[in-house]
């Protein structure tokens, strides 16, 4: 069946919502009616679709040691080589090289399906075993072309002898007593043993400040966070090589409030020194464990009354935790510059926001919200969990460049059914979570691609536009979410605690829908969008006043890490497009550089048609963005703006967006906030602020390169002299003085002339006999100036350290990528735009005086350096050919392959805009997408490295996912 066919029935048949009968239970209905939207009757989902083999192998490209192997497993061919491999290597189930193990992708969805449907029977939702079957087919159908994904331990475990742990997400208490803190550690270790995260507020636990019931004094909730961080670098998460996920919160009014702000920042300074004396302090470093607080995340819980005292400038009273007394004052603004300048320091602690939060808590009357899950995209009752699942948005836009909401939200209803469904079957890690989670029913709805349906549909992701479009499908979700929860009420019945939180509950539902009323839409696109989602809150608030709700929470934005892989979004979450070009894998191995796939979809909205489009194309191949693109309006670069790159999204960019969606959210958003290595403490502070008002739940910065523990590249050691046998006796230790260097009063220089975004200089640079660099001398400013001055002495202390022996690579390494004015456009061919002068000149001094496998490493190249790699694959001029080449030799020197075996068949294709999408062999330097864009921009990104493959991982809301095996930094 085609795609314009099934779309037109999809469109006319989703105005049902699945209708209910008469029941001989009081009150309720006896079951769902499912309708066929995807899927045809008689026709199974799997024979639609071309299955292909695939060999799954999977190498540490730093060892070549392969990591993982197996052979012919079937995928559609519309599957990436990506999502292949991380389905088959994360979640098919069995020992590898047996029988036993899942081999098929129809195995894999058979598993899992197979139980929603039976578990759906067994409990009542469905009307007739039709609709079963319809349900069974339509779930199957979506997860096959990847319209959405069930979060990863729902792959993992559903279907299998072991527990049924369907949730990722936990949060736990602890209260004052040594039994209590002794079972957090218990509790803890259990779920990460699991796999999954677990989140908690520690502001129970009486403060250093207080007494004991026996005289003496108390430890203190940072005491025992010492034992709590040992205990999660001990136990492997899920038995992989990564940390633990965890999040621990402090109420700002807790006496030892200041002692956990600074946690994690004196212990980045303790890093550092260690660095220095010589350890190795990288993540995953053998001496980083020496250091503690290192396995958590850290968040302050503030308040209203705190945020207002900043602003006015006022005191505020840290109180006593068991009578709630005033024991300390301090002035707020202070306090909240201290939590600032850690965040700018080692990313932590991050802000939560108490007041909005319980402002949206649907079950006031059971308990508050004090905690949340690792990401802090959870948040409910203390001992509950949340199961999640995301949608894929980029499925969702027609040929014509609508978004198909009622599509949309027959696809939530359907989704958000098997969600609740899955609670009936699952099990959790313990008995109080297991009473929690079913008697509140918290789920986790979600999308991901948002960065990349907005760039498709000409919507910049800072912009107005994008903000109404993000706000119009999110309420959208959320209002469908809630709605399908009425109706599940009314069928099975409404989560046990709801009678009691009835009220609360629904004013939530009315602030919702309020929030929607008040959305401002700026386009036919989302006016549509929003309109759907006005009718839907209105049937929320109708159908929930008659028969009440089946799920406590419904909706969040994940970080959809792993799953966002298996659905080949090319953006996760709520977050932009990483970088216009990707890398990207070939079925048969080998791997290809190509230009970000919605980009000619976006051109073709703006109206670029033709040779413009192509050389638009053309160059973002091979300078990685848009800036000075020939052809490109500069009121259209917003369209293309990316979260890393020449035009990336400013702090507030992301922040606003957050802000947009926050309203129609039942839980929050997981996501970090980047910030430049120049950003000030002043920056941070305002950025938390205007999280605040706002009114977002929560919100988590960081700072370019600060923190140690983040290695940006492995580099290649230099090679260190090796003796076969050990010293027999230990030397006296002779501590060396560098000697300097001088140059001979005559010597070869050069001098080079520049223009910075419109600011003009001078560099001389002097050479030892041997081509060294020696000294710099930098012209700025007219003679006398405080600027002659100040450059006059920084090119006096770089040119005696470069004498002392200093590498040049040092400073390099220092200065480039710095960011201030001028900044932009130069006259220098190689080097075309620049962040700073700084930036500018040790460019130039590596270009000038550093080998080429030097700058290679560095990411620095010449213009004819790139101009050849855009060609040919490789920045080396190509070797001479020999006779004994052979025929499968050269072959091998092919940029890509055009047979159907090699190349993989593409996902519905975008309407013909006849532009064909740049591509190259990728630079054999890079290993993923993250890795490819500092090789074109020459700009390094800030990210650790994937402990199982060894590439550079990207963010991936509060977390880092790798793109080449799926793995991540601790969330699941």
């Amino acid at each position: 069946m085609s795609e314009t066919t099934r779309s037109d029935r999809k469109t006319q048949s989703s105005a049902s919502s699945g209708t209910k009968v008469a029941s001989s239970k009081p009150g309720l209905t006896s079951g769902l009616t499912i309708d066929r939207v995807f899927t045809t009757e008689g026709v199974h989902p799997y024979d639609e679709v071309t299955w292909e083999s695939r060999d799954v192998v999977q190498t540490n490209w730093k060892t070549g040691e392969t990591v993982f192997e197996q052979k012919g497993t079937e995928f559609p061919d519309f599957w990436s080589v990506n999502a292949s491999t991380i389905v088959t290597t994360k979640y098919f189930r069995g020992a590898v090289g047996t029988d036993a193990r899942e081999w098929s992708l129809k195995q894999l969805i058979n598993r899992v399906v197979s139980k929603y449907r039976q578990s759906g029977e067994e409990n009542g939702y469905f009307s007739t075993p039709a609709d079963a079957e319809t349900f069974e087919a339509e779930l199957t159908w979506m997860l096959l072309h990847q319209f959405f994904s069930f979060n990863s331990p729902v792959w993992f475990n559903v279907g299998t002898q072991a527990p049924q742990q369907v949730s990722a997400c936990f949060i736990l208490s602890v209260d004052d007593s040594m039994d209590s803190i002794l079972n957090w550690y218990k509790e803890e270790g259990f779920i990460f043993k699991g796999g999954s995260g677990a989140g908690l507020n520690l502001s129970r636990i009486r403060s250093s400040k207080e007494l004991l019931s026996s005289g003496g004094t108390a430890s203190g909730p940072v005491s025992f966070m010492r034992g709590a961080d040992a205990s999660a670098g001990t136990i492997k998460s899920g038995g992989a090589t990564r940390r633990a996920a965890k999040m621990v919160v402090l109420d700002v009014d807790h006496p030892d409030i200041e002692e956990f702000i600074e946690t994690k920042a004196r212990e980045e300074d303790k890093i550092r020194a260690l660095r220095d004396a010589g350890f190795d302090m990288d993540l995953g470093g053998k001496d980083i464990a020496s250091v503690q607080y290192q396995n958590a995340n850290n968040s302050v819980r503030v308040t209203d009354e705190f945020m207002k005292a900043v602003e006015d400038g006022t005191e505020f009273g840290l109180k006593a935790r068991m009578d709630g007394r005033v024991i300390e004052t301090v002035d707020a603004r202070t306090l909240f510059g201290k939590i600032a300048q850690a965040a700018w320091e080692c990313a932590d602690p991050g802000l939560q926001y108490d007041d909005t939060i319980n402002d949206w808590h649907t079950n006031p009357e059971t308990g508050r919200i004090t905690g949340s899950n690792p990401c802090s995209e959870y948040m409910s009752l203390d001992n509950s969990s949340c199961n999640l699942a995301s949608l894929n948005l980029l499925k969702f836009l027609r040929d014509d460049d609508t978004f198909d909401a009622p599509l949309f939200a027959k696809a939530v209803e359907l989704i958000i059914t098997a969600m609740d469904i899955s609670i009936c079957f699952a099990d959790f890690p313990t008995e109080k979570i297991t009473q929690t989670t079913r008697d509140y029913r918290q789920l986790g709805i979600g999308y991901a691609n948002l960065g990349a349906l907005l760039m498709a549909t000409g919507h910049g992701y800072d912009s107005e536009g994008g903000r109404a479009v993000a706000a119009a499908i999110t309420s959208l979700m959320t209002g469908v979410a809630y709605r399908r929860s009425a109706e599940l009420a009314g069928v099975v019945g409404p989560y046990n605690g709801y009678a009691r939180n009835a009220t609360a509950h629904k004013r939530v539902m009315r602030k919702h829908q309020a929030a929607n009323d008040d959305l401002r839409t700026l386009s036919a696109f989302d006016a549509d969008i929003q309109k759907l989602a006005t009718d839907e809150w209105a049937r929320v608030i109708k159908i929930g006043e008659e028969s009440g709700y089946r799920n406590a929470q419904a909706s969040l934005l994940a970080p959809t890490g792993t799953i966002g892989f298996m659905m080949d979004c090319d953006t996760t979450g709520i977050e932009p497009d990483f970088s216009l070009v990707k890398f990207k894998k070939l079925v048969g191995g080998g791997s290809m550089q190509i230009v970000n796939q919605t980009i000619p979809r976006a051109l073709k909205k703006l109206g670029y048609t033709g040779e413009t489009s192509e050389a638009i194309v053309e160059y973002i191949a091979e300078n990685g963005h848009v800036v000075d693109a020939p052809g490109l309006k500069p009121e259209h670069y917003e369209v293309f703006d990316c979260a890393m790159g020449q035009r990336a999204i400013k702090p507030m960019g992301h922040v606003r967006m957050m802000a947009a969606t926050q309203p129609f959210l039942s839980g929050a958003i997981s996501k970090t906030v980047n910030l430049p290595e120049s950003a000030t403490v002043e920056d941070i502070a305002q950025v938390y602020s205007e999280g605040w008002k706002l009114g977002l739940k929560a919100l988590a910065v960081y700072r370019d390169n600060c923190k140690v523990g983040q290695p940006l590249s492995d580099g290649k050691k230099k090679d260190e002299a090796k003796t076969d046998q050990a010293p027999a006796e230990q030397p006296v230790k002779i501590i060396e003085r560098p000697v300097r260097k001088r140059l001979p009063k005559s010597r070869a220089s050069r001098t080079t002339s520049f223009s910075v975004g419109g600011a003009e200089g001078y560099m001389t640079s002097g050479a030892h006999e041997d081509g060294e660099l020696g000294e710099v001398f930098l012209k700025l400013g007219k003679q006398g100036s405080t600027l002659a001055g100040v450059m006059d002495a920084f090119s006096i202390a770089i040119s005696v350290a470069l004498q002392y022996g200093v590498p040049l690579q040092t400073y390099v390494e220092k200065f480039t990528n710095m960011k201030f004015e001028p900044a932009g456009l130069t006259d220098d061919p190689d080097v075309r735009m620049s962040q700073s002068i700084m930036d500018y000149v040790f460019r130039r001094l590596a270009l000038d005086y550093l080998s080429f496998d030097e700058r290679s490493e560095l990411g620095i190249y010449t213009a004819s350096e790139r101009a050849r790699q855009v060609e040919t694959g490789s920045y080396l001029p190509p070797e001479p050919e020999t006779d004994d080449a052979s025929e499968a030799d050269s072959l091998k020197t092919e940029p890509v392959a055009k047979s159907a075996e090699t190349v993989e068949a593409p996902r519905v294709e975008a309407p013909a805009a006849k532009v064909e999408t740049a591509k190259a062999a990728a630079p054999k330097s890079a290993h993923t997408t993250a890795e490819l864009m500092e090789s074109i921009s020459g700009m390094s990104f800030d990210a650790p490295l994937c402990f199982t493959c060894g590439t550079k991982m990207r963010p991936s809301g509060s977390c880092y996912v790798c793109e080449g095996c799926g793995s991540t930094s601790g969330c699941s």
